[in-house]
């Protein structure tokens, strides 16, 4: 894999942002933001590079294009895919924001590979103006076929100062060791999984131990999926460190209007996590729903 596999597909656009090209495709960055919890407010803390894949100017399902990539080709649309995010990151949003960005494990099969890989990552940052600090690299679900493999090159990022997230945690068992093989800074709560256990008390209880037990690792935790008000107030109370969600922000495709806001920014994200969110890009469009747990409560 040469240096060429990632950039020879981007193309560069007047007003700083990147695209990139595969096939039939043309693809686009989105970015959708992350929000902390602090001292009752929720701060934009990161972002997630996602990919939009275009046809003929017509939008199409990340799914569908995915599955009709051969094989042979995966690793390279991975590289791409990443070295499209880095780019706009490094031009559309605001510098004090952690960057989470994927990893397929299954296309890391031999040493050459990851080697490669991470040689690409420090180049394309590099041209992006990005410090690895800001990076979390998020491990999908996929297994890789040498996990051996896999473990030195999350060694190999972390050493070099990027971030590991292992993502979709949920309650298949492999998951307890992803974490304790992969031991990552960060871990984010798979959507449907999260919602089943905030539907009930008992299910909810089980949600705050694991943050607290994964708190206690200093491993910090995402709730995903975040749809409504309700939600959002659960997660508050089980202590995790970090909410994602359409309830909070949708994801907007490069360039976005989130370069503006940030904790130094002059505009700030944060809203207050106990009172109504008015409408807004950074902020749910629906008022509060009461919750309690599998029951409705009118207002």
């Amino acid at each position: 894999m040469s240096r060429s596999i990632g950039l020879a597909h981007i193309i560069r656009h007047d007003d700083g942002t990147s695209s990139g090209v595969w096939g039939v495709y043309a693809l686009k960055s989105a970015f959708q933001p992350i929000f902390a919890f602090n001292d009752g407010r929720l701060e934009i803390a990161a972002f997630e590079g996602l990919i939009r894949p275009f046809r003929d100017g017509e939008p199409q399902s990340p799914q569908n294009f995915f599955s009709t990539c051969p094989a042979r080709d995966r690793l390279h649309v991975e590289t791409l895919t990443r070295t499209l995010h880095l780019l706009n990151a490094g031009a559309c949003l605001p510098v004090e924001a952690a960057v989470f960005i994927n990893f397929d494990p299954s296309v890391f099969v031999d040493r050459a590979i990851s080697d490669q890989a991470l040689r690409d990552m420090r180049l394309v940052l590099h041209e992006a103006g990005i410090d690895p600090r800001r990076v979390v690299c998020e491990v999908t679900e996929q297994r890789s076929t040498s996990q051996e493999t896999l473990f030195q090159f999350v060694d190999a990022l972390r050493a070099s100062g990027f971030r590991i997230a292992v993502d979709d945690y949920g309650a298949d068992d492999s998951d307890i060791g992803r974490i304790k093989d992969l031991k990552p800074d960060i871990v984010k709560f798979d959507a449907q999984w999260l919602t089943r256990l905030m539907d009930s008390g008992p299910g909810f209880a089980l949600l705050a131990t694991m943050v607290r037990t994964f708190e206690e690792q200093d491993i910090r935790t995402v709730f995903e999926g975040i749809e409504e008000s309700w939600q959002l107030d659960l997660a508050e109370k089980s202590g995790a460190s970090m909410v994602q969600g359409y309830a909070l922000a949708r994801p907007e495709v490069v360039p976005t209007s989130f370069g503006a806001f940030g904790p130094n920014g002059a505009e700030t994200a944060a809203v207050e996590a106990g009172e109504p969110r008015a409408q807004s890009a950074t902020a749910p469009a629906n008022g509060r729903r009461a919750r309690a747990f599998g029951r409705r409560v009118a207002q």
